[in-house]
């Protein structure tokens, strides 16, 4: 099973990284797994997780 989630606006790439690393972390808690992920143009990031 596929999950993707939008990290919204964030123009910054320490605070990027770090809110993407957040929910990587939350969500290898909850049995997922970080398969890719993109930048968008908008600041914004997608992440594909896979169970």
């Amino acid at each position: 099973m596929y999950k993707t989630i939008v990290i919204q606006y964030s123009p910054k790439a320490d605070d990027m990284a770090q809110k993407i690393e957040e929910k990587a972390n939350e969500m290898l808690q909850n049995g997922y797994e970080l398969v890719t992920m993109s930048i968008t143009g908008a600041a914004k990031a997608i992440l594909v997780f896979k169970k």
